[in-house]
C-alpha cells in the first residue's frame, strides 16, 4: 500500500466505523452500477432505433434477419481480438467468482460484458442485457473492494450490492434487486448483507429514475383485478410453467453441448447467425430482447406478434394466433440458447420473461377460446406466467413475485403470483436438482450448495499445500545409499520414482530403520525389496472434498500426489486442517 492509501485507510479506522463505511461503498456501488445499467440500456435503443429506421423496402423485416448474424460475429472478434477471454455464462461466473475465486472478478469485466451485450443484443441477438449490467454491477463491487484491501466477506457483499443496484435501476425495482442478489449470487444470507443490498439497490433505482424518469426496460399498468374465482386456473399455470422451465434449462443445456463441438468460434458464430437469421425470417418476435411482444400481449393486441412475418394475413384469426404463439415459446427457447452458445453475449433473464408471458397467453387465450368457461384477464396470466419462468427456471421464486408486483405497482396479484411461484418452482426442482445458474457449476464439482463443509473445501488451493521438496529415491537404490539421503532429509516418508519420475511406491523410515544399522544388509537389499504401495494416491487435478475422502477411508495422514503418473510431492491431512481452519475463519 502506498503512503496516500495507508493515511486514508487509518483516518477510516479512526473516524469512520466498519459498518457505516460499508453502506457508504454500498451506496456508492449502487449508484455506478445504475448508471452502467442506464448507459447499456440507451445505448442499446440507439442502435436499434438505428438499425430499424431508414429502410423503404417491400418486406423491410427480411433485412433483421441478417443484423443478428452481423452482431454476434463482431462480439466474436471483439472478445478473440481485443478481449482475449471466454465470455461463457454471465451469472454463473459471479457465482463460481464467489464459490471459488474469493469474490474476485477481473476488472475486464467491468466493461467487457456491457461492449458485446450492446453489439450482440443491439444488433437483434436473442437474448437479454439483464444479465451482462449484473456482471458488470458485480465486477465493479469486486474490483472496488479489492482496491481497498477488503477481506473476503465485505468483498462479497459488495459483489452483491452491485448485482442489486445493477438489476434494480433495468426495471426500477429495488426490492426485486435485493432478493435477486440474495437468491441467486449470495451462497449464505445473514442479515448483515441485507441493510448494504438495500442501499446499493435503491441507489441505483435512483440513478435510473434521476437519467431514465419512468422510461424503464419494462413497465406495466395493472387494468384488471384478480377474481378468487381463476385460483384453480393459476393452480395449473404454476404447473406448466414449471414443466417449461424444464423443458428451457434442458434445451439450454443440450445447444450449448451441441455447438461446443465447434473448434473454430468464427464458423460457430457463422453457423449459429445464419440459423438465428431463418429463424427471424419466420418468427419476427424473435428478434432482440422480446418485450415489445409481451408489451402488445399485455395491452390486448395479440395480432402484433404475428405483423410483418409471412403469416401476417392469419392476423385476425384468433386460433392461428395461438398456434404463433404455442411455437414463439419453444423456438424463443433455442434462440436464446443459440445465441450464447455460439459466442454471443447476453443472459437468459429477459428470455425467460419472454416465454413466461407467452405460455401465460397460450394457457388464458386457449381457455377463452373454449367459451366453456368465465373469460380470463389474459393480461394477468401474461404477467403471473413470467413469475412462473423466473420462479422455476432461475430459481428466484421470491425475485419473481416482487419483480411483477414493483413493474406492475401493486400487489394486487400477490396471492396468483405466490400460487404460480411456489408451484413452479416446485415443479422445477422436482425434475431438476439446480437452476439453470448452478447446473453447470455442481455438476463440474465447483460449487457445493447446503454443505457448507465442501463450500469452505471447494476454497482450499490444493496445489499451494502440497510439499514438493521431500527426498526422492528410486527402485535399484541400496539401502546403505539411500542412508545418505535420509541424513539430509527433514521428513521420514521418502517417495520410489522411475526415470521418467513416475511414482512407483512409497518408503518410511521404519521400514529401514533396522536395515540401516546391519552392515551387511543394508549394502545388499535394495529399496524395490521394502518399499510398498501408498494406502491410496491423490492426483494434482482432485477436488479436495475427494482428498479428503481418500485420508478418511484409509485413514492416512499423508499422501502422494501425482500428475498423468508422475510424481508431484507429498500432501498431508493436517496442511489440509489448517488451510480449513483458516479459510473458515476468513469466510
Amino acid at each position: 500500500m502506498n503512503l496516500n492509501y495507508q493515511r486514508i485507510h487509518h483516518w477510516r479506522l479512526k473516524y469512520l466505523p466498519t459498518r457505516t463505511y460499508t453502506l457508504i461503498l454500498a451506496s456508492v456501488i449502487g449508484c455506478f452500477s445504475g448508471l452502467a445499467a442506464v448507459l447499456l440500456k440507451t445505448s442499446v435503443h440507439h442502435l436499434y432505433t438505428f438499425l430499424s429506421t431508414g429502410w423503404e423496402i417491400k418486406h423491410e423485416h427480411i433485412i433483421y434477419t441478417v443484423f443478428p448474424l452481423i452482431g454476434i460475429i463482431l462480439t466474436v472478434v471483439i472478445v478473440k481480438k481485443f478481449l482475449k477471454v471466454n465470455l461463457g455464462h454471465g451469472i454463473p461466473s459471479i457465482i463460481y467468482a464467489v464459490s471459488k475465486k474469493s469474490s474476485r472478478l477481473r476488472p475486464l469485466m467491468m466493461y467487457s460484458r456491457m461492449v458485446t451485450s450492446f453489439i450482440t443484443v443491439g444488433f437483434g441477438g436473442s437474448v437479454g442485457l439483464e444479465a451482462p449490467i449484473v456482471v458488470t454491477g458485480s465486477a465493479i463491487g469486486s474490483n472496488v473492494a479489492s482496491f481497498l484491501h477488503l477481506d473476503y466477506k465485505k468483498r462479497t457483499i459488495l459483489l452483491s450490492c452491485g448485482a442489486a443496484g445493477a438489476l434494480a435501476a433495468i426495471f426500477n425495482a429495488p426490492i426485486a434487486g435485493v432478493l435477486f442478489a440474495l437468491e441467486v449470487i449470495l451462497i449464505e444470507f445473514n442479515i448483515a448483507s441485507f441493510i448494504p443490498l438495500l442501499i446499493a439497490s435503491a441507489s441505483g433505482t435512483i440513478v435510473s429514475k434521476i437519467l431514465l424518469g419512468e422510461d424503464v426496460m419494462f413497465a406495466y399498468e395493472l387494468k384488471d383485478k384478480f377474481l378468487f374465482s381463476d385460483i384453480l386456473w393459476f393452480v395449473c399455470l404454476g404447473f406448466i410453467t414449471g414443466l417449461v422451465s424444464v423443458f428451457f434449462a434442458r434445451i439450454n443445456h443440450g445447444v450449448d453441448k451441441l455447438f461446443w463441438k465447434f473448434e473454430n468460434p468464427f464458423m460457430k458464430a457463422m453457423t449459429g447467425g445464419i440459423i438465428l437469421g431463418i429463424i427471424i425470417l419466420f418468427f419476427p418476435p424473435i428478434f432482440g430482447e422480446g418485450y415489445s411482444s409481451i408489451k402488445n400481449l399485455l395491452a390486448g393486441n395479440a395480432n402484433e406478434i404475428i405483423n410483418n412475418s409471412f403469416f401476417q394475413s392469419f392476423n385476425q384469426n384468433k386460433s392461428y394466433i395461438l398456434l404463433f404463439a404455442f411455437l414463439l415459446v419453444f423456438i424463443k427457447m433455442f434462440a436464446s440458447s443459440l445465441t450464447i452458445a455460439v459466442g454471443g453475449s447476453g443472459g437468459l433473464f429477459a428470455p425467460a420473461l419472454f416465454v413466461g408471458g407467452v405460455t401465460g397467453f397460450c394457457f388464458s387465450n386457449a381457455i377463452n377460446q373454449l367459451r366453456m368457461f368465465k373469460l380470463l384477464s389474459e393480461s394477468n396470466f401474461v404477467l403471473v406466467g413470467m413469475c412462473g419462468l423466473m420462479s422455476g427456471m432461475l430459481s428466484a421464486p421470491l425475485t419473481g413475485i416482487f419483480f411483477i408486483a414493483e413493474i406492475t405497482g401493486g400487489y394486487e396479484l400477490f396471492i396468483p403470483l405466490m400460487i404460480v411461484s411456489s408451484l413452479s418452482y416446485m415443479t422445477f426442482t422436482y425434475f431438476e436438482t439446480h437452476s439453470i445458474y448452478t447446473k453447470q457449476l455442481v455438476m463440474s464439482g465447483n460449487l457445493y450448495i447446503g454443505d457448507k463443509d465442501k463450500q469452505v473445501l471447494s476454497q482450499i488451493d490444493m496445489d499451494k499445500l502440497i510439499e514438493k521438496d521431500l527426498k526422492t529415491v528410486t527402485k535399484d537404490m541400496t539401502i546403505e545409499e539411500m542412508t545418505q539421503i535420509i541424513s539430509s532429509s527433514k521428513r521420514n516418508i521418502f517417495p520410489v520414482v522411475d526415470e521418467d519420475e513416475k511414482l512407483l511406491g512409497i518408503l518410511l523410515l521404519d521400514d529401514v530403520r533396522e536395515i540401516m544399522f546391519d552392515e551387511e544388509n543394508r549394502k545388499n537389499v535394495k529399496v524395490l525389496e521394502v518399499m510398498h504401495d501408498p494406502p491410496a494416491i491423490v492426483d494434482l487435478h482432485d477436488p479436495v472434498d475427494l482428498v479428503m475422502t481418500k485420508f478418511e477411508s484409509t485413514n492416512a495422514w499423508n499422501l502422494p500426489v501425482t500428475n498423468n503418473l508422475k510424481y508431484v510431492g507429498i500432501l498431508s491431512k493436517a496442511a489440509i486442517f489448517s488451510s480449513y481452519r483458516n479459510t473458515l475463519k476468513r469466510i
